[in-house]
C-alpha cells in the first residue's frame, strides 16, 4: 500500500525564464501586464507587475494561472465549456472561487503532466493571451 505520491512542479529557474519571456513580448507590444506563474497545486511560484500594469491585473493573473492549473485547460476554454449548459453558465463563475472564463490563463505541461500555470492580465484578454502564449513558447525550446 502506498501512502503518498510524488508530483512534479515548475521550478523557480523555469518560472522566470517564462516570466522573461512574457514580458520580452510585452514590450514589444508597447503594453504592461501582470504575469503570475503558479505551481501545480495553485500556489504563486513568480510574478510580475510590469510598470503601469492596472491594479486589478494582480489578483486577475494570478486567478487566471490558479483556475488553468486547477482544471488543467485554458481559461478561454471555459467559455464554450458552460455557454450553452444553463446550470453550469449560471453556477460555475459564481460557484467556483477564483475561476476565470476568459483568456489569458494556461496549464504548463512536461508531457502530459501539469506542472503548473500562468496568468496574464493587463490588456484585452486576446493581448493577455499573446503574451502568455509568447512565455509558452520556452517549454517547446
Amino acid at each position: 500500500m502506498t501512502n503518498a505520491f510524488s508530483k512534479q512542479s515548475v521550478s523557480a529557474e523555469l518560472a522566470h525564464r517564462l516570466i522573461e519571456a512574457a514580458e520580452r513580448h510585452a514590450t514589444q507590444m508597447g503594453h504592461a501586464f501582470a504575469i503570475a506563474i503558479v505551481d501545480e497545486s495553485g500556489v504563486l511560484k513568480a510574478f510580475s507587475r510590469m510598470d503601469g500594469a492596472p491594479l486589478l491585473s494582480v489578483q486577475v493573473a494570478q486567478d487566471k494561472a490558479y483556475t488553468a492549473t486547477g482544471f488543467g485547460m485554458a481559461t478561454d476554454a471555459w467559455h464554450e465549456f458552460i455557454k450553452n449548459d444553463p446550470p453550469l453558465a449560471a453556477g460555475a463563475p459564481t460557484g467556483i472561487d477564483r475561476l476565470v472564463v476568459f483568456g489569458g490563463g494556461y496549464p504548463l505541461k512536461l508531457g502530459d503532466q501539469v506542472v503548473g500555470g500562468i496568468g496574464v492580465s493587463g490588456g484585452h484578454y486576446t493581448q493577455d493571451m499573446e503574451v502568455a502564449q509568447a512565455a509558452l513558447a520556452v517549454l517547446a525550446s
